[in-house]
């Protein structure tokens, strides 16, 4: 559903925007599936203040990082963050626009949102392959007083190459030494399970846990909430199970040190904290510093100036964190004043 919604979204936002063209070009993006619910509901608010639309390709990270070093859109986004090195080698500077959540979700008859708990570790066994069925001794002693079916599980993972998969393996790791040794984090990994199939984008993933029963996969959560797909509950690194949430997202977030790394590319998993989401990661825009079209990254650098300020109720509306007022100022006095316009 939120598939064709946005999509449907995209076109009209595309096709004003190509009849309009003597006044306003489009900006032009590619790249992640996390933020692309929040970048087609910004794009509709600021098309019809600015007259300025948003072409955005979303193909997933690998794709964006492809599409932006060839020079075919003025910005790209990925979830799985570039090293400062690379940047430096690339003439790009990166920085965070958004925050979300990465959550685990199902198809198992008779289990609405946040019923059943797992662990990280259990979570590793099911996509390593380890735990085959809902009824393992491990999910049982999990989720006492539930009735779990003796039901093969069926593993759904990303089959592009994807920022969402770099976020969630990146907890995986940390949270399970097995998985950390055998698989490991990336934008695309070998999947171990022998029950498993793929999904291009978030929207793939959503789709396929959606038809297949007995089936878990992962997807940022607007994809879970806005396809009505029930998720788990998660124990984080203070031994708490918690929902996904604005809230919990924002608390996973509320101690990072953004410039502690170059290109402010940190990571938000397993963050301490009661009620802090494990699996809670952010979007990054990557951009030259000596652009192609100045005018078109200048462009770009309003839109994000006022999404940063005008678009944050937008952002919590699909369960998003907006940065901060401190940290977009920090981001606008230190990254962006790299950017020639």
């Amino acid at each position: 559903m939120i598939k064709r919604a946005l999509l449907s979204l995209t076109a009209g936002l595309l096709l004003s925007g190509a009849a309009l063209t003597s006044q306003a070009a489009d900006i032009t993006g590619a790249g992640a599936t996390f933020p692309y619910p929040i970048f087609a509901k910004w794009a509709e608010v600021y098309k019809k203040m600015e007259n300025v639309g948003l072409n955005y390709q979303s193909i997933g990270s690998s794709g964006g990082l492809r599409q932006i070093r060839a020079k075919t859109v003025t910005f790209g986004a990925s979830d799985a963050p570039v090293a400062g090195a690379q940047l430096d080698k690339d003439g790009m500077v990166q920085f965070p626009v958004i925050l979300g959540g990465v959550v685990p979700i199902i198809n198992v008859e008779g289990f609405k949102p946040g019923e059943l708990k797992i662990t990280g570790a259990a979570l590793a066994e099911v996509f390593m392959g380890t735990i085959t069925k809902w009824n393992d001794p491990k999910l049982v002693a999990l989720n006492p007083g539930k009735k779990l079916p003796d039901q093969s599980i069926t593993v759904v993972h990303r089959a592009d190459g994807s920022g969402t998969t770099f976020i969630f393996t990146d907890y995986l790791t940390e949270a399970s030494k097995a998985w950390a040794d055998k698989v490991g984090k990336g934008a695309a990994v070998k999947w171990p399970a022998s029950s498993s199939v793929g999904g291009k984008g978030n929207e793939g993933v959503a789709a396929n846990v959606s038809r297949v029963k007995g089936s878990i996969g992962y997807v940022e959560f607007a994809y879970a909430k806005r396809n009505k797909i029930p998720h788990m509950q998660l124990q984080n690194k203070n031994g708490k199970f918690v929902d996904p949430s604005e809230a919990t997202f924002a608390a996973a977030a509320a101690g990072a040190d953004w410039f502690s790394v170059p290109g402010m590319g940190i990571s938000l998993v397993e963050q301490k904290g009661d009620a802090a989401w494990p699996i809670t990661g952010a979007s990054f825009v990557l951009m030259y510093k000596d652009p192609v079209s100045k005018a078109a990254s200048k462009d770009v650098l309003k839109f994000f100036t006022w999404a940063f300020k005008d678009g944050k109720q937008l952002a919590l509306d699909l369960d998003y964190v907006p940065l901060p007022d401190t940290l977009t100022k920090a981001i606008a006095d230190k990254v962006w004043s790299q950017i020639k316009h």
